[in-house]
């Protein structure tokens, strides 16, 4: 076991608030006398099936406390995820059914265990405490917290102050997220910068219920590959953690030289020294900044897959944009019909987009050629007749045979 100096070291890199570090030093070196693990949440509500490298600034953190040996809970808000997190919206989030719940908490499970020990994390699920709560709870709970305090959050005040709607069920959410503190009896929660008031919200109720208040630590939310924007699925800057391994690793490297180093602080393993040591070679010349951005890569890319596929993503890479080749690792598919299929259908089938409307989007962009050519035409219908070369974007590639 390290020592608290040597936990703290590690366990407030690259966070924004801790409240508070003395409370954090006397939790840690408690569970050092006693051999007793810090119980250590965070809170994920599934308002969509993939994650991508934002979300797993906070999965890295949870995994430096697990490294440590403390106790993981990865809390599911199945229940909180039917009423939506207001947070940093401008209006009501449109709640999600109990099936796009139960489909997305499963798809998380399975994406976050790229990160975290699955033998060592304890996946929960609030609607086991919070559903068993009656109309006479839910109002004591209402009761602990005033509309002045609920005002301050900022989101509020802005909606309040523009005349924009804000729904009573909304003043719930950072209560129920609180709550979860309480029934976990949570030592340590972690979130994102925009969860502040929620994370704090545990600490209050815990005191009211004499428990010990969580430490809270926030962390900040990625940039996207624009080095401006929080990476976002929506906006297109976003690297996933379940796409092939070929685009994590082409991804990584299209990142500012600036942004690399950002990355390397919340996403890496390597230590700040490690880390300092790297940007110290780059200004001296020593090292060329693509030399550095490919070590992030095959790091980010075996997180996610495997060391072997990260190499084999470099050597597709290096063959592909250097040295104008085909990756020798092109996925053949094999399509039985006598129809044209409409191109936009055939990307779907392939699985190189998710839906018709983000294959057109892709032909929209240019990103889609066949046999070489790049195809403009949104309704085009391809001929099923030999074999044809399919390429998506800069990285994915597949071979057609017709039969």
């Amino acid at each position: 076991m390290q020592t608290v100096e040597e936990q703290i070291a590690l366990l407030e890199r690259g966070i924004v608030d801790c409240i508070s570090h003395d409370e954090l030093v006397k939790k840690l070196r408690k569970s050092l006398e006693t051999g007793v693990p810090l119980r250590i949440k965070a809170g994920f509500d599934p308002t969509a099936p993939d994650l991508h490298l934002g979300h797993t600034v906070l999965l890295q953190k949870l995994k430096h406390f697990q490294d440590l040996g403390h106790d993981i809970y990865f809390l599911i808000g199945d229940f909180t995820g039917m009423i939506g997190d207001p947070t940093g919206k401008s209006e009501t989030r449109k709640a999600l059914t109990r099936e796009d719940v139960a489909a997305n908490a499963e798809s998380y499970k399975e994406q976050v265990f790229k990160i975290l020990d699955p033998e060592k994390t304890r996946v929960v699920f609030n609607s086991e405490w919070l559903s068993k709560l009656d109309s006479f709870d839910m109002i004591r709970l209402a009761s602990e917290l005033t509309v002045a305090r609920m005002l301050e959050r900022e989101d509020f005040k802005v909606r309040f102050r523009e005349g924009n709607p804000i729904s009573i069920h909304e003043f719930m959410y950072p209560l129920i997220q609180g709550y979860d503190s309480v029934a976990l009896e949570a030592d340590v929660e972690l979130g994102g910068t925009d969860q502040l008031f929620n994370l704090l919200m545990g600490r209050d109720l815990q005191r009211s219920r004499g428990q010990a208040p969580q430490v809270v630590m926030t962390l900040p939310l990625l940039e996207g590959l624009d080095g401006v924007n929080k990476m976002s699925k929506s906006l297109g800057n976003y690297i996933g953690v379940s796409e092939p391994a070929n685009d994590i690793y082409g991804k990584v490297l299209s990142a500012s030289d600036e942004l690399m180093f950002r990355y390397f602080d919340l996403l890496s393993d390597l230590s700040r020294d490690e880390i300092a040591e790297l940007k110290a070679d780059m200004e001296s010349g020593k090292l060329h900044p693509k030399e550095i951005k490919k070590k992030l890569a095959r790091e980010l890319t075996a997180r996610f897959h495997s060391q072997e596929a990260a190499l084999q993503a470099e050597e597709n890479f290096d063959k592909v944009f250097r040295k104008g080749g085909l990756p020798d690792d092109i996925v053949e598919k094999k399509i039985q019909t006598e129809e044209d299929i409409w191109l936009p259908k055939l990307l779907v089938e392939l699985d190189m987009v998710k839906s018709t409307s983000d294959g057109r989007r892709m032909i929209k962009q240019n990103a889609v050629s066949l046999d070489g050519k790049k195809v403009t035409d949104m309704k085009m219908n391809v001929s099923p007749q030999g074999e044809i070369l399919v390429k998506v974007g800069k990285r994915r590639f597949c071979k057609v045979i017709f039969e």
